[in-house]
């Protein structure tokens, strides 16, 4: 499903390159779940960037489904996106213009994905089949964030990349989204990829890489 190769990562900083990432090599099957831990400025999230597609690296390779992202353009890295593989950010990032139903088919649509019947499952299981005429500002925010992580699963994504998803939420509510994440992904079959600076959620996981000054360490 995915391979990290050698993967490196630099940006200027008053004038001079900061190395981010420093050689990472990371592997993910399909249907596994992985947890990316560290601390702040350890190369986190820029990992999780790269992985999808949304910056390039430096040096190194990243393939997803046999697609070597490294040789792509930003059109062919997008259009990935949209299909096989489906982000989680900490900010829900949801349409304030959409209702929950709208937002949830969103990203299906975009890739030509929606399943009327599959988004609609995925509201129920949610707990959002009473909201789903709602907009984002009449949500709390564990509702928007089960919204945003039932936009992501409605395109049925081959890999799911969440960027610290609970950060925002209290423990409760957190402990509740990641038991949703688990399940609906296991349901579709998607292997998933967290990063979180809990670990007690990184328990949860099936693996658990620890990155430290931009390199994977024991």
């Amino acid at each position: 499903m995915l391979t990290v190769e050698d993967v490196r990562k630099s940006y200027v900083s008053g004038g001079a390159p900061v190395e981010v990432l420093r050689g990472i090599d990371m592997t993910l099957a399909a249907g596994q779940t992985l947890a990316l831990t560290g601390e702040s400025g350890s190369g986190k999230s820029t990992l999780l960037h790269l992985i999808a597609g949304l910056d390039a690296v430096d040096g190194g390779r990243i393939v997803v489904q046999g697609q070597d992202l490294t040789r792509m353009d930003d059109r062919r890295r997008a259009r990935l996106r949209r299909g096989t593989v489906g982000i989680v950010f900490q900010q829900f990032n949801l349409i304030p213009s959409l209702t929950v139903a709208q937002n949830i088919a969103f990203q299906a649509r975009l890739a030509g994905r929606h399943d009327p019947e599959w988004s609609a499952a995925l509201t129920h299981r949610l707990g959002l089949h009473d909201h789903a005429a709602k907009y984002p500002e009449q949500l709390s925010g564990g509702q928007q964030q089960r919204v945003a992580v039932g936009r992501t699963l409605a395109a049925r994504p081959d890999l799911v990349l969440a960027d610290e998803p609970t950060g925002n939420l209290d423990e409760a509510t957190g402990e509740a989204v990641l038991d949703l994440m688990l399940d609906l992904a296991g349901q579709s079959g998607a292997a998933l990829l967290m990063v979180t600076h809990s670990t007690r959620l990184a328990a949860r996981m099936g693996r658990r890489l620890h990155l430290e000054r931009g390199r994977i360490v024991p």
